[in-house]
């Protein structure tokens, strides 16, 4: 069931209202933007933000998760910062603004703030739906971001590094990338903060990957320990495109990371890999819905938790068969790791399958470090904390490493093992490739 009753609304929603009321007058768009934004705003405040009798929402209660929402501010003297890899190409948006004036050889690149101002992005902004709360607010206060179009047959020889980076304060912004057929990417979308003043950051990208297209898009988010990150993505996937999401969640004490994935071409194939690293009492949910809606398509998820402290997370993960969509060959499996007695992860694997002709599944585990594992490597000499940190490398290096790229490989273990070396001072952690 999915429907809530409106109640007084909280102090977050009451800032939310008095933030687009504060704004409106500055945020860009022509008459069709303004009058969606009026409308989004309108939407969410008789609707109020998600509670848990909302199904969507129900592991992630942001009516009385989000507490507080802080006001606008100025981008204290940001700016791009050295890319995850040393060759990649960087565009930044930086406290909510892109660089109006950034080019990339061979790619379209334009800001998003010129499509809100001449119109053109009206169509595209509006809310998946009744229960798309990150939707209604990223559609009501985005104020900028980029347009990026990879030319068919076009072959990125480095990768392309977004970077969303922000100072605390509010920022919203969107990226719609379209890839050509046949045209071959790395994409690396960043999230990340350079100072301690806490933030809501919301964000949605929306990518279209033409057919035969060869795409590796890596969503990394590093947060602050304060921040709160509503994240979405929105993907059409055609025909014999071959697209590799990875999604990297390494920050944040409210994270929500939606993936709205529609495979619309025969031939077309998804390898979905996610890492969620969560601490302290942060929260994180990633949610996923998968629709096969042509035949002879594929895909595969595997997502890998690591829970510290008092920490809660969550996946759920709902993929539908179209009657139509006969020979799919789908499977999911979510694998967590509780470091901790007080740490909670919950999951919720769905299959909504209308076809009959279909190798379909799903599975989920819940441990801690296994006993056998870490005697068997005590024994051998090595320190209990060693061993244990050894173990958890292995958990979630498994996946980076299926990027086969060294230089991002390594990069990546790099973000990992900072993470757990911050969070986990007492162990040594040290990749083991």
């Amino acid at each position: 069931m999915n429907m809530q009753t409106t109640s007084r609304l909280t102090a977050a929603e009451t800032a939310l209202i008095e933030a687009f009321n504060q704004q409106i007058g500055e945020l860009p768009g022509n008459g069709a933007v303004t009058a969606l934004r009026d409308r989004l705003l309108d939407d969410l405040k008789k609707a109020g933000l998600p509670t848990r009798r909302v199904e969507a929402w129900h592991y992630s209660d942001l009516k009385n998760l989000l507490r507080t929402v802080p006001q606008q501010a100025g981008d204290a003297g940001s700016q791009a910062l050295e890319p995850l890899v040393a060759d990649a190409t960087v565009l930044a948006v930086i406290q909510g603004h892109s660089n109006q004036k950034a080019t990339v050889d061979g790619l379209g690149v334009s800001a998003y703030s010129e499509r809100l101002l001449d119109g053109s992005a009206a169509g595209g902004l509006d809310a998946l739906g009744s229960d798309d709360a990150v939707g209604r607010i990223n559609g009501s206060f985005v104020r900028d971001g980029y347009v990026v179009d990879v030319p068919a047959d076009t072959a990125l020889e480095n990768p392309l590094e977004i970077q969303f980076i922000h100072a605390g304060g509010q920022t919203h912004t969107r990226l719609p990338v379209s890839f050509g057929a046949g045209a071959k990417a790395t994409v690396i979308e960043r999230h990340l903060t350079v100072t301690g003043d806490a933030a809501l950051v919301s964000h949605v990208s929306d990518i279209t990957v033409g057919e035969g297209a060869e795409l590796t898009w890596i969503i990394l988010q590093q947060q602050g320990a304060d921040d709160t990150h509503l994240g979405q993505i929105r993907i059409d996937l055609r025909a014999d495109a071959k697209l590799r999401l990875f999604v990297i969640n390494a920050g944040g004490k409210l994270v929500r990371q939606e993936l709205h994935i529609k495979v619309t071409g025969e031939g077309a194939d998804l390898t979905l890999r996610g890492i969620n690293l969560l601490g302290a009492e942060s929260h994180t949910d990633v949610t996923m819905v998968l629709g096969h809606d042509v035949p002879n398509t594929g895909s595969t998820e595997v997502i890998r938790n690591v829970v510290f402290d008092r920490a809660k997370g969550v996946f759920q993960g709902m993929i539908r068969v179209a009657p139509d969509a006969q020979k799919t060959d789908a499977k999911m499996a979510c694998n967590t790791l509780l470091m901790s007695d007080d740490a909670e992860f919950s999951v919720k694997p769905e299959l909504e399958i209308f076809a009959d002709d279909v190798q379909c599944g799903h599975g989920a585990t819940v441990t801690d470090i296994d006993a056998n594992h870490l005697y068997y490597m005590m024994a051998r000499g090595i320190p209990e904390n060693k061993a244990r940190a050894m173990l958890v490398n292995a958990f979630v290096a498994e996946i980076v490493e299926e990027l086969e790229d060294e230089a991002l490989v390594e990069a990546l273990e790099g973000v990992i093992s900072a993470w757990l070396e911050k969070h986990v001072p007492d162990r040594i952690y040290q990749w083991t490739r």
